[in-house]
């Protein structure tokens, strides 16, 4: 059946709507003026001078460290829980497969204000390690939901037979099962770190003295003044960003063709 041309242009217009803001701040990282509303011609000193910022080049550093520990461990965590709720027949189990969608519909400052309450009763600093410990917590129910969505739709059988065949229940995982659910562990992956780098909210309450992440410390620089420093790495975040969705979704792809 035939798309209406109209359906079309809404669909084009939407689109529009949607980027234009992205394509402003884009188009303005290369401003020579100082004043985002004013062009003045075509200049790349705003990105040169990130590498002169030593808050910004710590900040990415922060983020790189926390973005990769958080997606390694709950890539890990949430592989297992993925595999635990859908090889076993648990007790209460659609209650568990709920309760896996409260951190998704969360909204973020709540889930913020309760970490921070946790750390304090706890008595626990605030620091790297208390940003790390949040962004586990959030990451884990997107991998999560990734994984299962793999496993629905694997064939079991390769599995048995490999078990009929003499292979252990590890060399049955490793061999058999890991190799399947790759695609989706990675998709879970990129999402996680994805949403770990990006995360401002929740990281700006669990964040210690010395320990902000870039999106921190953007934040911090736009109360203070907006500079054309900040359309820049906002760009550079923004494509980062868009590679690894990119990935994950083309990771979805393959294995939904396969």
């Amino acid at each position: 059946m035939r798309t209406p041309r109209w359906l079309g242009s809404i669909v084009a217009v939407v689109y529009f709507f949607l980027h234009l803001p992205l394509l402003v701040l884009v188009v303005f990282s290369f401003n020579a003026s100082r004043f985002s509303v004013e062009w003045s011609g075509f200049t790349l000193d705003w990105y040169r001078r990130i590498l002169e910022r030593s808050d910004i080049l710590a900040g990415l550093r922060i983020s790189l460290v926390v973005g990769i520990v958080s997606t390694a461990l709950s890539t890990v965590l949430g592989t297992l829980l993925a595999l635990g709720l859908a090889r076993h027949r648990l007790r209460g189990r659609s209650a568990l497969e709920s309760l896996l969608y409260v951190p998704l519909v969360t909204p973020e400052i709540v889930v913020g204000i309760s970490l921070l309450i946790l750390f304090a009763a706890l008595n626990i600093g605030l620091g790297v390690a208390t940003i790390i410990i949040a962004h586990v917590a959030f990451s884990i129910s997107f991998v999560t939901v990734v994984v299962l969505a793999r496993l629905a739709g694997m064939d079991r059988h390769l599995e048995e037979a490999a078990l009929i065949l003499g292979a252990d229940e590890w060399t049955t995982f490793f061999r058999v099962t890991l190799p399947q659910l790759l695609p989706g562990v990675l998709s879970g992956a990129l999402l996680a770190f994805t949403l770990s780098f990006d995360d401002y909210v929740i990281t700006s309450f669990v964040a210690g003295s010395g320990s902000s992440t870039l999106p921190v410390v953007v934040y911090g620089m736009v109360r203070r003044n907006i500079e054309p420093t900040v359309n820049a790495i906002s760009t550079l975040v923004l494509v980062f960003t868009s590679i690894l969705i990119y990935l994950a979704d083309r990771l979805g792809r393959e294995r939904r063709a396969r």
